[in-house]
């Protein structure tokens, strides 16, 4: 995306626009031709073109809760209700879908907070004694 800015020459410098454009953006000045510039007796102007660099989408991870034998149903259920936002409906259907295929799917989050929410799960069920794991896995 490009923002054009245009100054008048009886600024003081082209380098005091620069100063808050901010780090690793590209600055380009472009003086107009004589031609272009209308009479020798007006106002000269210059043109400062800014190129905000592209920024790339951050990488995801899903959050995965493994199956077990000794994990009651209800923590998990409680443990999805309470770290992943989901109401009891929800809650219900991906521990039934655990409970049946061995995984099942909390959420698609950015590294860190998967991350987080991995140490949270695992923190919570050794708090209450429960071998319940939870993992992260790159989308």
């Amino acid at each position: 995306m490009l923002q054009q800015l245009f100054i008048s020459r009886s600024a003081k410098s082209a380098a005091a626009f620069t100063n808050g454009a901010g780090p690793g953006a590209d600055l380009t000045v472009r003086m107009a031709k004589d031609e272009d510039r209308g009479t020798r007796n007006g106002p000269v102007t210059s043109v400062i073109t800014r190129t905000k660099p592209k920024l790339k989408r951050p990488s995801l991870y899903r959050v995965l809760i493994l199956n077990d034998d000794y994990t009651p149903m209800e923590f998990v259920v409680h443990v999805l209700e309470k770290f992943f936002q989901k109401d009891v409906e929800a809650a219900t259907k991906i521990m039934l879908h655990v409970h049946h295929h061995g995984i099942g799917e909390c959420g698609i989050f950015t590294y860190e907070i998967a991350e987080t929410k991995v140490t949270q799960v695992m923190d919570f069920a050794r708090k209450h004694q429960h071998p319940l794991q939870c993992v992260m896995e790159k989308k």
